[in-house]
């Protein structure tokens, strides 16, 4: 039956979800307590088979928005697509990439995420298994968790990092790049103060300079913290190549991976040291299958991030890392911040995640709260 489906439809759904938390990087706000957070759905069907996927339109992370990721979708991507077999995931991703072709990186990942990580959805509903058992490849059943901590004083941190604790999380990731260096330090030194023995990762998100990056990284391997993630702009090559060489903690990139091959670009220059695994930044589960492989097979340590992803996006990061057994606390924290209430089916406890065992992502999604929940974002 797989064989024999063929997509007949994509639509797309920009929902607002209700925001728990307010939440920055250095690019600015994410999330904002108060304001909906919106999250663009997209739904492809395929012999009465609909499979979903998600798209988290960050202006302060990345260019696509809400507009443009549907935009994209329904103008571009559902036509290159329609009357495709569903089972072809490599020509899908090559029809995609024909339609919106790649610029330095890649063109319009989130927008293509959504759509592949749909058709993973379906194609797995359809053989009635999850998505990381139609890899054949699935190496852990439940995930760590960590806990978001973006205040901007120590005594506000620390009143963060109890939350997190009182949550049942015991690893902690830190948002710099939104001060100054040393309010940045002192920010990272009350998380320390506060889990001695905790885990403890800090992201820069393209915040800083070589020099810059340089100096915080001598204080923040004082501070035992196990990953830099992404301190320049993800197109500085020249200056990760040097980081990487100087740095005493070992430097994880984020942004500068949108690609496979820009991977293999960094892996051939000797320029990192941590893969950061993304299913959004990448262009969905195709490409970063790819990503993970590599890094593996080149020896590069895999970490696991998100988007602030409501439960769509956040079960396909759990089938991805899962499938490539990352062992280390993954940045997946939606849950923190948005409230995905057009879901169900993926169960977290305190800093566990369980991998969903259902067909497809193993999302039961509700259309009728989707249909309510949507707003017209071109309006």
């Amino acid at each position: 039956m797989i064989g024999e489906l063929t997509v007949e439809r994509v639509e797309t759904f920009a929902v607002a979800l209700p925001t728990l938390r307010s939440f920055g990087v250095s690019g600015g706000a994410v999330t904002v307590a108060g304001t909906p957070s919106i999250r663009v759905l997209v739904k492809v069907s395929a012999g009465g088979i609909s499979g979903w996927g998600e798209a988290t339109p960050i202006p302060a992370w990345t260019y696509e928005t809400a507009e443009s990721i549907v935009t994209t979708v329904d103008r571009y991507l559902a036509p290159a697509l329609l009357g495709r077999p569903c089972w072809d995931l490599d020509g899908a991703c090559a029809a995609v990439d024909r339609a919106i072709n790649r610029g330095f990186t890649i063109g319009m990942p989130l927008a293509k995420a959504a759509v592949d990580t749909a058709l993973h959805d379906l194609l797995g509903k359809a053989a009635g298994v999850g998505v990381s058992t139609l890899w054949g490849r699935r190496r852990r059943d439940t995930l760590t968790l960590g806990w978001m901590v973006s205040g901007q004083s120590p005594a506000e941190v620390a009143e963060h990092v109890a939350e997190g604790r009182q949550a049942g999380y015991d690893a902690f990731k830190v948002k710099i790049g939104l001060r100054g260096e040393r309010e940045d330090l002192a920010v990272v030194a009350a998380v320390r103060d506060a889990a001695p023995e905790a885990p403890l990762w800090v992201d820069a998100n393209q915040g800083f300079s070589v020099d810059a990056a340089l100096r915080l990284a001598r204080r923040l391997a004082e501070l035992e913290v196990t990953a830099f993630e992404q301190p320049l702009p993800a197109n500085d090559i020249v200056g990760l190549r040097r980081l990487a060489e100087h740095s005493p903690v070992p430097v994880a990139l984020d942004e500068s991976l949108r690609h496979p091959s820009d991977l293999a670009t960094f892996v051939r220059l000797d320029a990192v040291d941590v893969a950061i695994a993304k299913v959004q930044r990448s262009g969905g589960l195709t490409l970063s299958t790819r990503l993970c492989a590599l890094a593996e097979d080149c020896g590069v340590r895999l970490m696991g991030s998100g988007l602030t992803d409501s439960d769509l996006g956040l079960a396909a990061s759990l089938h991805l890392f899962a499938a490539f057994g990352i062992d280390t606390p993954v940045d997946l924290n939606g849950r923190q911040f948005v409230d995905s209430v057009y879901a169900d089916g993926v169960r977290v406890e305190g800093g566990t995640a369980h991998v969903p065992t259902g067909p497809g992502l193993g999302v039961e999604v509700d259309e009728s709260v989707v249909r309510d929940l949507a707003v017209d974002v071109l309006a």
